[in-house]
């Protein structure tokens, strides 16, 4: 894992998009991280990257989560037909 501030990132961009392929790269702003980046390998690893920070999966999990505390769990298939009823 590499620290790089974000003018030397700015400045020489390709190069730590090329670095990233090796292992993250943490972006700081005044000493503090502010970003991070990762190489996506495929199609399926970026979907899973998006969904992970996508407010409304998050909410589904979270509720899935609650459920499983409360009522000892929610089926596979309730599972998919919220996210099913969730489609745009």
């Amino acid at each position: 894992m590499k620290i790089a501030p974000v003018a030397e990132v700015k400045a020489r961009f390709s190069a730590y998009l090329n670095a990233a392929n090796e292992g993250p790269i943490i972006v700081t702003r005044y000493g503090k991280p502010v970003a991070v980046l990762l190489s996506v390998g495929d199609e399926e690893e970026l979907e899973r990257l998006v969904l992970a920070y996508t407010p409304k999966f998050r909410k589904i999990l979270d509720r899935s989560r609650q459920q499983i505390r409360e009522t000892e769990g929610i089926r596979h298939e309730g599972f998919w037909e919220e996210m099913e009823a969730e489609r745009p």
